[in-house]
């Protein structure tokens, strides 16, 4: 008599930290490398200046704060000519800020993908938190030649720059975690994360220099790891001098926490996606 029975094998999500799993992440490449293409071509379909965008956002931000905060608002700038001042601050907040609203609506934007297929969830967020690296890129080397404009050598320090930049993905694709898995039950999250980031952006020290706050708050000022990214290419860049490794210290272990919670929140939830989304 013929044996009919079948080996059956059950795919689910991996617990605790190895929901990060960096070789499950490699052998599902290809379709971080696919979202993360499809994510940058669609941003820029359809568009009359195309990848100029990457710099009109965080250009005409420095226009309306140069106006209102420097020249009505008299707010220092550490000597430092006030537009160059808050388009350092303005290029990385930019990228922080669209692609944390973009990896926050990822789960529910590919629902259709999430209910037919297995894949890493977690791809999801990461992809629209890379996808954002090319608007960054472009800005970034706007910022250098306002740099040679207004006659700022470039810093011994500059190998810095990619530390803090490393430290501004995590801390975007940690907080997109979070926000990530919760709007898959609550969708009024979406409308709260544009609140959120208003909030932190005047939070932050895009404005005004980190050091209006005084010395002795500076170490909980760190509490907000934005404050630590942005102050350093700040320090860096315009300064020539090393960032407040203090403040930068309190914001990286921020990052780190947030980061894990969130590893072990999505993997609590992910079982759920595919029935709530």
């Amino acid at each position: 008599m013929e044996n009919n029975n079948q080996d059956i094998a059950e795919i689910k999500p991996v617990s605790g930290m190895a929901a990060f799993s960096l070789k499950e992440l490699w052998l599902y490449r290809d379709l971080l490398y696919f979202l993360v293409w499809r994510d940058i071509k669609v941003r820029y379909k359809q568009t009359v200046i195309g990848g100029a965008w990457a710099v009109i956002q965080p250009f005409f931000a420095m226009v309306v704060f140069s106006l209102f905060f420097g020249r009505l608002a008299r707010i220092p700038s550490d000597n430092i000519p006030y537009p160059i001042f808050a388009f350092a601050a303005l290029v990385p907040w930019t990228y922080f800020a669209n692609s944390l609203s973009l990896a926050t609506n990822s789960l529910v934007e590919h629902r259709a993908v999430i209910t037919k297929i297995y894949f890493p969830r977690i791809i999801l967020p990461l992809s629209s938190v890379l996808g954002g690296l090319v608007d960054f890129s472009i800005a970034f080397i706007v910022l250098i030649g306002m740099m040679f404009f207004y006659g700022i050598a470039l810093s011994p320090l500059i190998w810095f720059v990619p530390l803090l930049t490393l430290l501004l993905i995590i801390t975007v694709f940690s907080v997109s975690l979070w926000l990530s898995a919760l709007n898959v039950e609550y969708r009024d999250v979406r409308y709260a994360v544009g609140f959120l980031i208003q909030l932190w952006l005047f939070a932050s020290p895009v404005a005004y220099p980190a050091s209006l706050v005084p010395q002795k708050w500076r170490f909980l000022y760190g509490l907000n790891p934005m404050a630590g990214v942005i102050e350093g290419f700040r320090s860096i860049l315009l300064m020539a001098k090393a960032p407040d490794f203090g403040m930068l210290l309190v914001s990286s272990l921020v990052v780190l926490l947030v980061f894990i919670s969130g590893i072990v929140y999505f993997q609590r939830v992910e079982e759920s996606f595919a029935d709530v989304v």
